[in-house]
């Protein structure tokens, strides 16, 4: 079984997700990704989507986070405000290790993340849905960011702030008024998987798939990534792929159909 570049990415997804931590889970790729995760590497860890459920095990891939098949797996469902409370009153439950995964159209070197529009402000060549839970989930918590890979995608600077990253670098998410402490950790693209440098909040490549090399991924980056950390990633189980294709997104909802 040969997995797709978008399989691909999402089983890397998948293998980030831990025992015992908690999860804040958008619509598509990241719920798949997610749901993944939980089921083939991670099954004790909390699962909690911005429309209240907690706690669910997604038997396939669900449409939204609103999707009523989720319901039958939740452990509670939350009014909004009290999803909201928790997210950025995380500490006072005793929570220390709360993430989420979320996308966008844009990124910048510092992780910062676009999902509102390209162009001009008053006049864009394209908007998009917006922000929905993603500036308060990317201000309170440790994000995974999930993007395809290309020079438009990945920019200099972005067209528009949705969702803060380390703004412009160490100590600028502090400047803010933000958590320190809380930022983007991982960048998983269909090209490779980056990291952010401890010191300089800096994006640099961490590694890289079997069929893309870290030449590739610098040309389709449209600033300089540090290669110096890079390695090759293991490529996806034969019986995860299969989950996935099976079980996960039998219909090909957001994978695709061979």
């Amino acid at each position: 079984m040969t997995a797709s570049r978008r399989e691909t990415q999402l089983i890397q997804a998948a293998r980030l997700i831990e025992n015992g931590c908690c999860y804040i889970v958008g619509t598509g790729l990241p719920l798949l990704g997610a749901a993944l995760g939980k089921r083939c590497f991670a099954p004790e860890a909390e699962l909690l989507l911005e429309s209240g459920f907690i706690g669910v095990e997604p038997r396939e891939v669900p449409s939204s986070v609103t999707d009523l098949r989720l319901m039958c797996t939740a452990s509670v469902l939350w009014d909004s405000y009290r999803y909201m409370g928790f997210m950025s009153n995380h500490k006072h439950y005793g929570r220390h290790d709360l993430y989420a995964f979320i996308g966008g159209a844009q990124i910048d070197p510092y992780g910062n993340v676009n999902s509102t529009l390209i162009g001009d402000y008053d006049h864009p060549r394209v908007r998009f849905a917006g922000s929905g839970g993603a500036n308060g989930i990317a201000s309170c918590c440790d994000t995974i960011i999930i993007m395809q890979h290309s020079r438009r995608r990945f920019v200099e600077r972005v067209d528009y702030l949705t969702s803060p990253g380390w703004l412009d670098g160490a100590g600028g998410r502090e400047r803010a008024g933000l958590p320190g402490d809380k930022g983007p950790r991982k960048v998983v693209s269909d090209l490779g998987v980056m990291a952010f440098d401890e010191n300089s909040r800096r994006m640099y490549l961490e590694g890289w798939y079997d069929y893309t090399t870290p030449e590739e991924i610098q040309e389709n980056t449209g600033f300089p990534l540090d290669m110096s950390r890079a390695r090759p990633l293991p490529p996806p189980e034969e019986e995860i792929l299969r989950i996935l294709r099976q079980e996960i997104d039998p219909q090909g909802i957001f994978i695709g159909k061979e």
